[in-house]
């Protein structure tokens, strides 16, 4: 009876004087998004009732019987900056100290998400010794999710919060995100949070809800996928090791580094395991949308067939999850690289147009601006702008902006010619001369040859006297293709298979 007794005395301090805990997303510096309820939750002790104030209203709840709370303020336009406190009556009625959020912007919020590409920090582009240290504005919030895996929806994210943008804030940050944010601030003149939630080398089905992928039959190959990963996890970790230690040696005795092929993280490619742990956390907060960069990981010869399921599925989901609607989601096609033998580079880009028939996507075009030695090229400002200007044509009103190149439409057969169809196309022209390079025919056979494309209107005729009766075409299917077609604001033709017909 005494222990008893002693363990209920312990207990009181926090009865008397409650605790509120706030997730990590919910910090100094954040954006909210204007326009839509403005969502607050959190944890405090049971039956305890928690009011939240901001922007001179204040609304209370009263915390579940394992802690959790949460409610809704009404939306608002944007401004700031605000400040918001959150409190608790503790069991005795007695107050706890209330928490409070300082600068505090009301916007649009962002989520960057997708692998190395993404990922990618402001101080390694080469345009960062000109925009690095000019940085500096408090219009623009950026949040960094750390790296984290896990086999079940968490509850927090892993991050240090919110800050505004400056030289030092944005060193780090995903340079892509970041030049969208800047010309969507710029244009819009409107304050913008992006959350930079992104991991190098990681496949689509790890940022997607494993019961998402499940309910696709077409996805079942992605568990044998799974599964032989885990079977040679030992063996891998192994590899690494080995590998480690002659890297060591060859550093002790002034010799060069000896290269070994990439190894992925295990937990890195688990299925909803980026979901868990640095997606699903942020559900409860509203957005205006998502920008994407990722397909590399998904290019070999074992995943790249269903890329354009989990794509779609991924989207749909995210979208389901957060619960406000089909929000925007535009995404970058995969850059032009040199690639391995056992990869397919041509098949995802194409697959990732195809994509576009998910109802609100857009994709920025990056055929032009990769290095073709290296699968990260530093250029990702062009990137960002074309990000930004799908958002401004889409989302923010700008409907005589042009935000797309070419984008194949449908091939038509002309005797022994066929034409290729195209939106987004006027001003077709073939930068640096008459004819369009990196186009293919194929007749009944499959059989694909160089073929002559010149530009007649804003469709594309090709042929080849190896190809009498040509039934289908494409262009700039190769890894690092040699591409010149472009539209009159200068934004380059996505890479195409006329086999299957447009976005599907």
């Amino acid at each position: 009876m005494k222990l008893r007794l002693l363990a209920l005395l312990a207990l009181l301090p926090l009865s008397a004087s409650a605790q509120v805990i706030l997730p990590k997303v919910l910090s100094d510096h954040m954006v909210v998004q204007r326009d839509l309820p403005v969502h607050v939750w959190g944890m405090a002790q049971p039956g305890e009732q928690v009011t939240v104030s901001f922007r001179g209203e204040a609304k209370s709840t009263t915390s579940t019987n394992i802690g959790r709370w949460s409610l809704y303020l009404k939306p608002g336009a944007a401004g700031g900056p605000f400040e918001m406190t959150v409190v608790a009556n503790g069991l005795s009625q007695v107050k706890s100290p209330a928490i409070t959020l300082r600068d505090i912007l009301v916007g649009d919020v962002w989520i960057a998400s997708g692998q190395s590409n993404m990922q990618f920090a402001l101080d390694h582009a080469s345009t960062a010794a000109t925009d690095l240290p000019k940085a500096d504005n408090p219009k623009i919030r950026l949040l960094i999710v750390d790296d984290k895996a896990s086999d079940y929806p968490q509850e927090d994210i892993p991050t240090t919060g919110w800050a505004a943008s400056s030289p030092v804030s944005a060193k780090q940050f995903s340079a892509v995100a970041w030049y969208f944010a800047r010309e969507i601030e710029q244009r819009e003149h409107v304050p913008v949070g992006v959350i930079d939630s992104s991991w190098g080398g990681t496949p689509a089905e790890a940022w997607t809800r494993l019961t998402a992928l499940g309910q696709d039959a077409q996805l079942s190959s992605l568990i044998t996928l799974r599964g032989k990963m885990i079977d040679d996890a030992n063996d891998t970790a192994l590899h690494v090791k080995d590998e480690q230690r002659q890297r060591d040696e060859a550093k002790a005795a002034g010799k060069p580094e000896p290269q070994f092929p990439w190894h992925p993280a295990p937990e890195s490619f688990g299925l909803g395991y980026l979901w868990n742990a640095m997606i699903a956390p942020l559900t409860p907060f509203p957005i205006r949308g998502a920008i994407w960069y990722q397909g590399e990981a998904n290019a070999g010869s074992d995943r790249f067939p269903t890329y354009d399921r989990v794509m779609r599925d991924m989207i749909e989901d995210w979208r389901r999850q957060w619960g406000i609607g089909p929000f925007p989601f535009y995404y970058v096609q995969l850059a032009n690289w040199i690639t391995g033998p056992d990869s397919n580079w041509a098949d995802v880009r194409d697959q990732q147009r195809r994509t576009l028939g998910e109802r609100n996507t857009a994709m920025a075009v990056a055929i032009d601006v990769g290095n073709p030695n290296d699968i990260h090229p530093t250029d990702k400002a062009t990137v960002g702008h074309r990000l930004a200007i799908a958002a401004r044509a889409l989302n923010y009103g700008e409907r005589e902006l042009e935000y797309s190149g070419p984008m194949f439409r449908q091939a038509t057969p002309e005797g022994s010619s066929i034409r290729a169809w195209f939106d987004h196309a006027k001003g077709l022209t073939a930068k640096g001369g008459a004819e369009v390079t990196s186009v293919e025919i194929a007749g009944p056979d499959g059989k694909y040859f160089q073929a002559k494309a010149t530009i007649d209107g804003e469709t594309i005729v090709a042929s080849s006297p190896d190809v009498p009766t040509p039934v289908s075409i494409r262009y700039g299917w190769a890894s690092n293709p040699q591409c010149n077609l472009y539209n009159s604001d200068g934004l380059p033709a996505s890479p195409f298979t006329s086999e299957k017909q447009g976005p599907e």
